[in-house]
């Protein structure tokens, strides 16, 4: 399947060097529906590597992502009557309903915090605040650059867990894993909907920055600050507790680590969207994603297959 010429001539202009041939690129997205049946007895407080402020971080960043996936949606929508090549519009209605499945699922998995003395409804009061006083009343154009700038960083978030899936395996808490990795493999599968989107619709470079630095301000400060509070809020005799603070340290490691940390590994990764000529499918994961692909779907063993609902594909249409 060939993209469209009036796409293909924009990318020529854009990408002189790598015209972006979706023959291979664009594969047929479908929209997933899971069933999870969270329960607030198993979930795992220390899910990632058994670190409590590492796992605080994933904490804050499921309840962040409700509202991110909400503005993705938003503006995925808006911008969609725009484009008029029909694969493009296609590929934006599979991530509108992927982000939609996901901002359901996450909020379904967020209820499970309550009961488990996580300041969900604190956080949430702060993030509507947030989104309705800024990033919601931004323009349509800047709006699409943040939302190309969130997708590229979960899209680092989401090659770094394929490639570290260990991190996931420190836990009996099974639907934490299944979640994140689920949500991971789809982050992955539509990472170049929105950059392509906006480079169609802008491509206008400085902009394309301001909304990276937006985004990485958001993810990087603002959900930090939540996951750095997140453990004494729940358990206040955190601050006491000497097993706690030894265990700082290696959270710290996990997540910002430049050897093996989520964030310090991946800094060139996180960085490479300042280069002129960045494309998302300059970091190819096609083969990671036909390895999870088969892990997590295969109708016999994928991890996946027990909360499995079902799936379609949007039509293409001119």
């Amino acid at each position: 399947m060939l993209l469209a010429k009036p796409v293909k001539k924009v990318f020529a202009k854009v990408f002189p060097s790598q015209l972006v041939d979706l023959t291979e690129q664009v594969a047929n997205i479908p929209i997933r529906h899971f069933d999870f049946k969270f329960s607030p007895d198993e979930l795992d407080v220390k899910f990632f590597m058994q670190k409590e402020w590492a796992t605080a971080y994933f904490a804050a960043l499921s309840i962040f992502l409700t509202y991110g996936e909400e503005l993705v949606i938003e503006t995925a929508r808006h911008h969609r009557d725009q484009i008029k090549d029909p694969i493009l519009k296609q590929r934006l209605t599979s991530l509108i309903g992927q982000e939609a499945i996901h901002s359901k699922v996450h909020e379904e998995y967020n209820e499970t915090m309550i009961p488990n003395h996580l300041p969900v409804q604190l956080y949430r009061f702060l993030a509507e605040q947030v989104f309705n006083n800024t990033f919601l009343k931004f323009p349509q154009p800047l709006k699409l650059s943040m939302m190309a700038g969130i997708e590229h960083f979960t899209a680092v978030f989401a090659q770094y867990a394929m490639t570290h899936q260990d991190i996931f395996n420190h836990s009996l808490d099974e639907k934490t894993r299944a979640l994140w990795l689920w949500h991971m493999l789809e982050e992955s599968e539509h990472k170049d909907i929105a950059y392509d989107t906006y480079q169609v619709l802008s491509a206008n470079y400085s902009l394309r920055i301001l909304g990276f630095f937006i985004a990485l301000i958001t993810l990087g400060v603002g959900v930090g600050a939540g996951a750095l509070f997140l453990p004494f809020l729940r358990r206040p005799q955190n601050t006491l507790s000497l097993s706690f603070w030894r265990e700082a340290k290696g959270s710290w490691n996990l997540l910002f680590g430049l050897k093996d940390g989520v964030f310090g590994s991946s800094l060139g990764h996180i960085f490479d969207y300042l280069r002129p000529s960045f494309h998302p499918n300059d970091h190819d994961t096609s083969e990671l994603l036909d390895y999870f692909k088969k892990e997590l779907l295969d109708p016999e063993t994928g991890t996946l297959t027990p909360y499995f609902i079902k799936e379609f594909t949007p039509a293409i249409r001119s």
